[in-house]
C-alpha cells in the first residue's frame, strides 16, 4: 500500500483554492482529476513521477521556485520520485 502525501488547504474561497502538498520519498497524491485550471509552484526541487489514465508514466522535474500552469480536466497520480522531501503549492483558479 502506497503512502499518501500531506495535503493542507491554505485558502478556499469563491475565487481560488490554495493547497500545500508535502511528500516524503515515494509518497503520492492518489488518483485525482483537476476541476479547475491550476498553477503549481515548487517550494523545493520537485522530481515527480506522473501516472496517467492510459497506464503511461512521465517524469517531470521542477526547480525550486519555478511554476507551471495546466488546464482543468487533468487526471493523474503524482509521486515523489526522489529520495528527498518534496513540497509544492497548488493554486486552483475557480473564476
Amino acid at each position: 500500500m502506497k503512502e499518501t502525501c500531506t495535503i493542507t488547504k491554505l485558502i478556499d474561497n469563491s475565487k481560488v483554492r490554495v493547497t500545500r502538498f508535502e511528500f516524503a520519498p515515494n509518497e503520492e497524491t492518489g488518483w485525482h482529476i483537476h476541476e479547475f485550471d491550476y498553477v503549481v509552484t515548487a517550494i523545493t526541487k520537485c522530481q515527480m513521477r506522473l501516472e496517467h489514465p492510459d497506464g503511461s508514466e512521465t517524469l517531470a522535474e521542477v526547480a525550486e521556485g519555478d511554476s507551471y500552469y495546466r488546464d482543468r480536466g487533468v487526471r493523474h497520480n503524482v509521486i515523489n520520485a526522489s529520495q528527498k522531501p518534496m513540497i509544492f503549492l497548488e493554486v486552483e483558479l475557480k473564476s
